[in-house]
């Protein structure tokens, strides 16, 4: 063989080595680099959707779930607490849910649930998103004594909603509290964070 034959085999084989070993240093490279595109397990988990059991809770109980990072209040309305929700329209600022974006278009005005039975709202004051308190007693007199049906205060500023999260009149909260996303996988689980119309 000619010297040019030899150099020309050998030129060729270094080439492939080469760009082999080149690719491999750039899948190397490229691979935690488009890795990190992807949000983190942990971001994968704040935004996730919530399961809760709602059997578990009593007629008139109220629990505190949390999702992506807020509290959600999941209520079990009693039958009285319902029927008395109506009642009390002239006394709110927004009663059937109409002047804000507040809730999601497949929930009722006035019991702004999928099932009047069970509440489910976002525990955070629309006024400056302190966290209301639950105070389900009828006839609280530090709350407006026999007007007072129930429902959630904030202590911060002094809005009141009712048991259905709307608003009163009167108070700093401009709009009703929020209703997230959520739907119902079966007959007991809840699942926040997916819309009922995607379910």
């Amino acid at each position: 063989m000619s010297s040019d034959g030899v150099n020309a085999t050998r030129r060729k084989f270094l080439t492939a080595a080469t760009s082999t070993v080149g690719a491999a240093g750039a899948v190397g490279i490229l691979t935690p680099f488009v890795g990190s595109w992807n949000p983190s397990a942990k971001a994968k988990a704040a935004g996730a959707p919530v399961k809760f059991d709602v059997s578990k809770l009593e007629p008139g109980e109220m629990k505190n779930v949390e999702w992506r990072g807020k509290p959600v209040y999941v209520m079990r309305r009693t039958d009285a607490q319902i029927a008395a929700l109506e009642s009390l329209n002239s006394q709110l600022k927004d009663p059937d849910s109409e002047l804000d974006g507040s809730q999601p278009a497949y929930i009722d005005g006035i019991t702004r649930a999928l099932r009047p039975e069970f509440l489910v709202i976002e525990g955070l004051c629309t006024h400056l998103g302190c966290a209301p308190k639950f105070r389900p007693e009828v006839g609280a007199a530090d709350l407006g004594g026999d007007a007072w049906l129930g429902g959630f205060f904030c202590p911060c500023h002094g809005s009141k909603f009712d048991l259905s999260g709307r608003v009163y009149a009167g108070v700093p909260a401009s709009m009703n509290l929020i209703v997230p996303p959520y739907s119902y996988e079966d007959e007991n689980v809840l699942v926040i964070g997916i819309d009922a119309e995607a379910a």
